[in-house]
């Protein structure tokens, strides 16, 4: 899928490491994404909610269909989260700009998810004119 199909198509976003800090590029990112009609699932072990939803310590404990996994971690921490987004069955991994895992996409692709590497989601978004 390209990017503007995968903006289109799926509309439900947990967002692995979103801060609950308003200045910090997840909150801005993913504040964005709200406001444009995609349901975002907070995944920050260290707070209870963030844009007035729900967090959850981890993709596994999502109660709810994931469809896009966006990565706001540092690349060292991306393995173990596509190992839960291929667990959870996510259809798409999104790794922000500067979030490069050759390895863990790999592993993704060959779980038959679609990814995306070292782009912004908003920029994307904007892009797209969606």
């Amino acid at each position: 899928m390209t990017i503007p199909e995968i903006l289109s198509t799926y509309k439900t976003i947990a967002v692995v490491g979103l801060s609950a800090n308003k200045f910090r590029p997840s909150y801005g990112v993913s504040a964005y994404m709200q406001r444009a009609g995609y349901r975002i699932i907070p995944v920050n072990p260290g707070q209870s909610s963030i844009l007035g939803e729900t967090c959850y310590p981890d993709l596994l404990a999502v109660p709810e269909k994931v469809e896009i996994v966006n990565i706001f971690r540092q690349p060292d921490a991306v393995p173990a989260v596509v190992d839960q987004a291929i667990a959870i069955g996510a259809k798409v991994i999104w790794m922000q700009e500067d979030v490069v895992h050759e390895e863990a996409a790999a592993k993704a692709r060959a779980a038959g998810l679609d990814v995306v590497m070292d782009r912004c989601i908003l920029k994307d978004h904007r892009a797209a004119g969606l």
